[in-house]
């Protein structure tokens, strides 16, 4: 099977894809995400020539993908499409620096707006529930969930974590979020004595059974064969526990992170503590949890005063 030689604008994505992992250290899974996006562009009809005279190409491109409805051509969802469109701006910016272009076309192209869709959020009451159900499924359980709950963690984070990344005594956890910034989130009694518990319990047999390496203490969480527990083993985990608590709303392991973060809003916490114990880069993401805020405590208004 013959091979396709590469085109200069596969050899300008290349460039810009080891820029990114080696300059900027962006993660594989990152890298992956343009990549993929980059060769949808690249394969596109009419890219390949025009892409260096000037925006049109991608202009043309990005218009293709927003047909929406069509069972032949159904286009990209909003946030996929702010994604593609973020991708090869990001590109053509590369490009222009590197002189690979003549025409600065990221400035041609705008990003589309994002719709504002507001987190899905559990009541305290709710996730006194899930709790409870981890609790009693077991010491792994209710240590992941606990976690989740009392520092707000992407559940990519809670799985990164080494035993060396956890003070029990100090109450709290080392955490490198996105862009590998680091940052010390408190953890409370009741996350601590849960930890307590599986670190020195089934955790503990599960390094002596399996042999775990032990290169800054093992990870925290563990699966049953001793292995880093996987993504998709603790999102089941957390679908299981929210029908055994009898929760009909979806529930994800970033749902005890949105609920985290309303709950100390509501609570009166400073916005921007609530965004350092995030890890946002940016006030503006976490300002969305207090139109969350908002619409619990007018719903709570209405429900409760004589005259609403």
């Amino acid at each position: 099977m013959p091979v396709t030689a590469a085109t200069p604008l596969d050899r300008a994505i290349g460039d810009y894809l080891r820029y990114l992992a080696v300059e900027r250290g962006l993660a594989p899974a990152t890298i992956r995400a343009y990549r993929a996006d980059l060769e949808d562009f690249a394969n596109a009809r009419g890219t390949t020539d025009g892409w260096r005279r000037g925006p049109d190409a991608a202009l043309r491109y990005l218009a293709a993908r927003t047909r929406r409805g069509r069972r032949t051509d159904p286009g990209l969802a909003p946030t996929s499409l702010r994604r593609r469109a973020a991708a090869i701006r990001g590109f053509y910016h590369f490009a222009f620096g590197e002189a690979l272009i003549d025409v600065d076309v990221a400035a041609h192209l705008d990003l589309p707006r994002m719709p504002r869709l507001l987190p899905d959020t559990l009541t305290v009451a709710e996730v006194v529930r899930l709790l409870d159900a981890a609790a009693a499924a077991g010491p792994r359980e209710r240590a992941l969930l606990e976690l989740l709950y009392a520092a707000g963690l992407r559940i990519s984070e809670a799985l990164r974590l080494d035993l060396e990344d956890v003070s029990l005594d100090g109450a709290f956890v080392r955490v490198i979020g996105k862009g590998d910034r680091e940052r010390l989130v408190p953890i409370g009694e009741v996350a601590i004595a849960a930890l307590r518990d599986w670190i020195d319990g089934s955790r503990a047999s599960l390094i002596a059974a399996h042999h775990v390496d032990p290169i800054r203490g093992g990870p925290v969480f563990l699966g049953d064969r001793g292995t880093r527990l996987a993504r998709q083993q603790s999102w089941a985990a957390v679908r299981r526990m929210a029908t055994a608590a009898g929760l009909t709303a979806h529930v994800s392991p970033h749902t005890l992170r949105h609920s985290f973060a309303t709950h100390l809003l509501e609570g009166g916490a400073d916005l921007r503590i609530v965004q350092e114990l995030l890890g946002h880069a940016s006030i503006s993401t976490t300002q969305l949890y207090t139109h969350v805020t908002g619409e619990r405590i007018r719903e709570v208004y209405s429900r409760a005063h004589p005259r609403a």
